[in-house]
């Protein structure tokens, strides 16, 4: 969807980021859908814009209902191991080159994604708890959970996975 003229009483005219705005509708109905987060939470708002930016640089929304070869499609992008902070930098910086690219649209883009780089949330540190409990050597006690190791880490990295789970409850 490209951005929409609406002409108002003094002639003038207001862009409306209708593509970016069906992008957060998209995102939005996923995680509804899903119920895996508060709305209220940051997570929920990170996961939100990591959907909405995966909707926004695959080539746009579909006026339709998400189908299955769409679903599949942000399944793959949002997947754990790919490229993805890498693909959505590539991807904005392809749309500001090209012509009458910095409109509305991508200029919410940007703001969700500086949002989710410069933003940094309190998550557990998977890397730091250490062996598996089946993997555990004898005598030692599994973790209670009361020592969690927590690190900050940038809202994307928190927000992805959020999305990608979204999709696969969808």
């Amino acid at each position: 969807m490209r951005p929409e003229r609406h002409d108002g009483a003094d002639g003038g005219g207001l862009l409306i980021p209708m593509a970016w705005m069906y992008a957060e509708y998209i995102a939005e109905e996923l995680l509804r859908t899903g119920d895996l987060m508060e709305p209220a939470t940051l997570e929920y708002r990170a996961g939100r814009d990591a959907l909405a930016l995966t909707v926004f640089l695959s080539d746009g929304a579909v006026a339709e209902a998400l189908p299955a070869t769409r679903m599949d499609e942000l399944r793959l992008l949002t997947a754990y191991g790919t490229p993805w902070r890498r693909w959505v930098c590539e991807r904005l910086d392809a749309l500001a080159a090209a012509p009458g690219g910095a409109g509305p649209d991508l200029t919410l883009a940007r703001a969700a994604w500086r949002w989710l780089e410069e933003t940094e949330l309190l998550a557990a540190d998977l890397d730091a708890l250490g062996p598996l409990p089946w993997e555990a050597p004898a005598g030692r006690e599994e973790p209670d959970g009361q020592d969690a190791v927590q690190v900050w880490t940038p809202a994307w990295q928190l927000g992805l996975p959020l999305g990608h789970l979204a999709i696969h409850l969808y």
